[in-house]
Formats: C-alpha cells, sequence, structure tokens
C-alpha cells in the first residue's frame, strides 16, 4: 500500500509553491519557482521533482493563491483562502507569534493573534506599494537582479524618502535619487524603509505590533535587510522575532496542515479515500489541463487572422520612411536631441532634412552623461564609417525632461517644448494630419490637428495606465522582454479582455485570465487593447472616434510594438501611420526646429 502525504500548494501572481508533509508534520519535500505566467509547466516541473524524491506516492492536497482556485478546480482537489492557510501554520508551528507579516509578489498581508479570539486579518492587495513586484521594479530601474539589493543595503549610509505608495510615483522619486548620484545602497536601503513604512501604516491601522513578529513570504526570505527595516521603524531586535527556515512557503505549509482532516478520515476508514490521488495521476491531469471558460465571445477580437496579414500590413506601413542621407564634407548638420525620463534620442539632419545618424539609449536617471556617451559613438561613427574627418553642427535643439540641463551643459542652440517637437516631427511626415498619438515610456501626449495648425493639446503624466511602462511591467513579471510580450500578441487568437483600469488594478484581471488557463499571448494582446483603451477613453475621454479625424500619426517608443498600433486602428476603425523612426520622433522634431531656425 502507497504512503500517503499531505501536499500543499501555493500558486501565486509570479511562483509556484508546494510543501510536503508527513502524519508528523516534517517537511519532506518543497519546491519554490517562478512560473512566468506558464503554470501548467512550472506545475508539471514541481510534480516530476517531487516523484523523483519521494515515489508515485498518495497525496492529499489542499491549494491557495491567487492563481490557484481554477487548479483546484481542475484537477478537483480543495481550495483555501491564503490568509487562513498562514494563520494555520502559525497556530499550529508557531502558538508564540502574536504580529504575522506577509509579502507577496502583489499583495501583503497582517495577522494579529491574540489567545481565545478570531485572527484580525488585514490585507492590501489593491496597490502595489510594500510589495515584492514594487521591490523588483527599483531593481530594474537600478539594472540589477533583486537579491543584489540585499547586498547593496548594508553599506547604505542615509534614508531618502520614496513614494511607495504607487509604483508610478516611486519611479520619479527614484531616478531623482538616480540622477543625483546617489550611492545605489543608500536607494537600495531607502526603498526597503519606503516598503516597511507603506506595509506598517497601511495595514496595522492602529492595531499594536508587538512581539513575537512572524516574517514570511519570498521577499523576507531572501532580503534579509528588508527585514532589518521592519524592526528598525517598529524598534524591536532579532529576539522579537521568529525567523523561520522556509518563510516562502508558509502559506504552502498551511494548506498541507489543513489537509490533515481528510487524513485523518482516511486513517479512520483504513482505505484509500476518493480525495487522495497519486502523484502520476495528478500530473496526467495537469498534463491535460485545458482553459476553463471557453466563452470566446466574451473576448476581442485577435489584432491578425494570420501572419500573412500581418505582413501585408507590415509591408504597407513601410511606405511612410524617413528619408535617409550620407555625410557628406561639406554639408551643414543639425542635431536635435530628446531627453526623457528613461530614455535619451538623437537624431543628426544634413541640410537636405534627411537623416545621416540617430542614437537610442537608457539613460537609468543620468542624462548629461548618457548624452555625452552618445556624442562619444557619434564621433567615432563619423571617424570610422565615412569619408568626413569632421562635420559642422550648425544648429542643435533640446526637447523633452532632460531639456535645459542639456542645454546649458552643452551650450546647445535651442530648446523647444516636447509636444512642438513631436508635432513638427509628425507633420514632416504627414502634412495632412488630423491627430497626433505620441506614447512614451510614462508619459502620453495627445494633439489635435486642424489644417496643419494645433486646435487642441492633451497631456497625460500621472499615471501609466495608457503608457509603454504599462506593457512594459507586465511583460517582466510575466517573464518575457517588451518585444518578445509585443510580438506574441500580434497572433493571439482570442485576446483576453482586461478592460480599462490602473495598472496596479489590472492585477486581478490577469489572474483570472490565468486561472482560466489564458495563453500569455492572449493576455499580451489583451494589454495591447487595454494600453490603447486607457489611453482614448480613460486619459482623453473620447466620446466619439471622429473626433479624431482620418489621418493619424503615432510615434514614441510603444509604437514600435505593432501590437498597439494594430489595436488603435482595431478600436477607432481608422488606419494610423507610423514612420520607422516612431522612437525617435521627438528628437526629429527637434533637429527640425535647428534646421528650420537656420534657415530662415
Amino acid at each position: 500500500m502507497l504512503q500517503t502525504y499531505r501536499l500543499g500548494i501555493d500558486i501565486g501572481s509570479t511562483t509556484l509553491k508546494v510543501a510536503l508533509l508527513d502524519n508528523s508534520n516534517r517537511l519532506l519535500f518543497f519546491d519554490y519557482r517562478r512560473h512566468n505566467a506558464n503554470i501548467r509547466l512550472a506545475a508539471l516541473q514541481t510534480f516530476k521533482s517531487l516523484i523523483e524524491r519521494m515515489g508515485d506516492c498518495n497525496l492529499q492536497i489542499v491549494m491557495t493563491g491567487s492563481v490557484g482556485m481554477g487548479f483546484a478546480e481542475r484537477i478537483g482537489c480543495r481550495f483555501q483562502q491564503e490568509v487562513v492557510a498562514a494563520a494555520k501554520t502559525i497556530e499550529t508551528l508557531y502558538p508564540d507569534v502574536s504580529t504575522f507579516i506577509d509579502i507577496g509578489g502583489e499583495d501583503s498581508k497582517m495577522i494579529f493573534f491574540e489567545k481565545n479570539k478570531v485572527p484580525d486579518i488585514r490585507m492590501n492587495g489593491s496597490c502595489a506599494g510594500g510589495t515584492g513586484a514594487f521591490i523588483d521594479q527599483t531593481a530594474t530601474l537600478l539594472g540589477i537582479e533583486t537579491i543584489e539589493l540585499d547586498r547593496l543595503a548594508t553599506n547604505a549610509t542615509t534614508i531618502y524618502p520614496i513614494a511607495s505608495r504607487c509604483g508610478v510615483f516611486s519611479k520619479t522619486d527614484i531616478q531623482n535619487l538616480i540622477a543625483k548620484k546617489v550611492s545605489k545602497a543608500d536607494i537600495a536601503a531607502s526603498v526597503f524603509h519606503a516598503v516597511a513604512t507603506q506595509v506598517i501604516g497601511s495595514l496595522a491601522r492602529g492595531m499594536d505590533i508587538s512581539p513575537k513578529l512572524f516574517f514570511c513570504g519570498g521577499p523576507f526570505a531572501f532580503l534579509p535587510q528588508l527585514r532589518k527595516s521592519f524592526l528598525n521603524i517598529l524598534k524591536l531586535t532579532e529576539e522579537d522575532c521568529i525567523i523561520p527556515q522556509n518563510a516562502q512557503i508558509i502559506p504552502a505549509i498551511g494548506c498541507a496542515l489543513l489537509a490533515s482532516d481528510m487524513s485523518e478520515i482516511l486513517h479512520e476508514n483504513q482505505s484509500q479515500d476518493s480525495s487522495s490521488k497519486k502523484a502520476s495521476e495528478i500530473m496526467q491531469q495537469i498534463n491535460s489541463y485545458t482553459q476553463l471558460n471557453n466563452d470566446f465571445a466574451l473576448r476581442a477580437a485577435p489584432l491578425f487572422n494570420s501572419e500573412t496579414e500581418y505582413n501585408n500590413w507590415l509591408q504597407k506601413k513601410k511606405q511612410n520612411h524617413v528619408k535617409r542621407g550620407v555625410f557628406s564634407p561639406n554639408d551643414n548638420y543639425f542635431l536635435g536631441v530628446d531627453s526623457g525620463s528613461t530614455t535619451t534620442k538623437i537624431v543628426l539632419l544634413n541640410q537636405q532634412s534627411e537623416l545621416v545618424y540617430s542614437d537610442y539609449q537608457h539613460n537609468n536617471g543620468d542624462s548629461f552623461r548618457t548624452f555625452a556617451d552618445a556624442m562619444k559613438r557619434m564621433q567615432d561613427y563619423i571617424a570610422h564609417n565615412t569619408n568626413c574627418n569632421t562635420i559642422n553642427i550648425t544648429a542643435s535643439c533640446a526637447t523633452g525632461y532632460g531639456e535645459s540641463l542639456l542645454k546649458t551643459a552643452f551650450s546647445l542652440d535651442f530648446g523647444i517644448v516636447e509636444t512642438m517637437a513631436h508635432f513638427m516631427a509628425a507633420k514632416k511626415t504627414i502634412p495632412d494630419l488630423s491627430f497626433v498619438l505620441d506614447i512614451g515610456g510614462q508619459d502620453m501626449k495627445a494633439i489635435w490637428v486642424n489644417n496643419g495648425s494645433i486646435r487642441r493639446i492633451e497631456i497625460n503624466e500621472a499615471c501609466s495606465s495608457g503608457c509603454g511602462s504599462f506593457i512594459e511591467t507586465f511583460a517582466q513579471q510575466l517573464g518575457y522582454n517588451i518585444d518578445e510580450f509585443a510580438q506574441m500578441a500580434c497572433f493571439a487568437k482570442h485576446p483576453c479582455d482586461l478592460g480599462t483600469r490602473c495598472t496596479v488594478f489590472m492585477n486581478s484581471k490577469v489572474k483570472q485570465a490565468m486561472r482560466e488557463g489564458a495563453p500569455v499571448e492572449d493576455i499580451a494582446a489583451g494589454f495591447s487593447y487595454s494600453v490603447v483603451k486607457n489611453c482614448l477613453y480613460k486619459v482623453l475621454k473620447l466620446k466619439n472616434t471622429d473626433e479624431l479625424g482620418k489621418r493619424i500619426a503615432v510615434q514614441g517608443g510603444t509604437m514600435k510594438n505593432h501590437s498597439v498600433v494594430r489595436a488603435i486602428e482595431k478600436l477607432t476603425g481608422c488606419e494610423v501611420t507610423f514612420t520607422d523612426i516612431a522612437e525617435l520622433m521627438g528628437a526629429y522634431g527637434a533637429a527640425l526646429y535647428a534646421l528650420n531656425h537656420y534657415n530662415q
């Protein structure tokens, strides 16, 4: 007769965790891995490892997690709410705990325990502040792995204020610190301090956080300096804490403990209950996992019906390319630079308005150094790839976030408002345009045009839900780079309807799609639709697409993603035009401004 064990499974928004216990509550096997939205594959890999370690044993399973419900229904096991599972672990294995603090990928929790009272459970699932995702985004901004933040924080000397209430606003604070040459060590420690402040302030709400404390979740397990930040704010010491060996799998352990009820029934009946299944049988069920919700009538239309349609569409769009030129020793050249909040773009035009050189780089918070490096690369390119030893930059112009800094530091001739730069670039490529939409990483600009003149301008800088970072952030959370994510979206069969909400609240829609087994490409296409819907209807409050006219130009780095451009066409019913330098149009407009002033 096969041995029966209790297995707890926790499938969260970013990770899959399992814990296997025997009847004495000994942990025999555990696993923790990122699923990158492919939960089926991650689950199969976990069960393969389990069988290799324990053999094809009988399992009593209880499942939890924000994505766990759909899988629980599919394999026919019991589902339990995550905080209930965590509370079970504390009450069974750690009865001395008074306060439980958990930080997950996209939520945080706090539980207060008192004798002879029901545990007081507090959750924060509607804001990215104070979560693992917030910490991951910081690491991305600094260009390091998340685990490296902990090592850096040990050498910090100063804590700086960071707005942890929202991931969008925090980016600005962090980028400003980077620009001011604040050390990565101080930024890492400041982020941990911000997370601790946010969690304590939003969840304690009048309750005393008293020892002993129990820290739970992957961030606490892998980032000891984060735990230290909590203790510093609470004025407590390590002796006031219980630090479990496997903090990242506490809810999974709780699920395994909750399965004890089933195990007792099995023991009393001395026979295999229908709720007990062999590990190999569960693997077969997972392997045949199909989407639970097949009501595709509720899904959005595919962006492209076939690869042939996509290729034909792309070929047609290529007809609107910016003219290229070559370097000539006797020509005059005009430099345009767009120093944005996240990237720096430069464009060099000759006197015939032809593009002869361009550069696009992430500035990592240091627009000064990025521009200086870009100019050095241009100089090297001219020296090694042209017949010109030197060129004459007759006039130069800056625009964007770092306009004033670069204009002053490098003695550039002109500065121009960013919206005007984008308008000039669009008008150059489409003289009869009616509407310009520029979507960057963290902002959006919309320009209505009538008879070649600007009629109305709308700018959005307070929310990322209609911007490129909206898609990029989720792509990274699901384990893909933005180019892969956008390309997958183009060929999705049944794009998910993710609605038109804030980046933070979009998490619930994504989790629902993942629970239903939606493939990643359908989720990716859903994001393309959502970023456009958010932009047109939530930010611009568009009532009728006729307001946009018949000649729509789109530009900005986000428009390099063909899935977003196609979503605009699908939602407006209008043909959209973009150039082959969509991400450089601000710099292109600045260069045109410098050229126009020279001609005048």
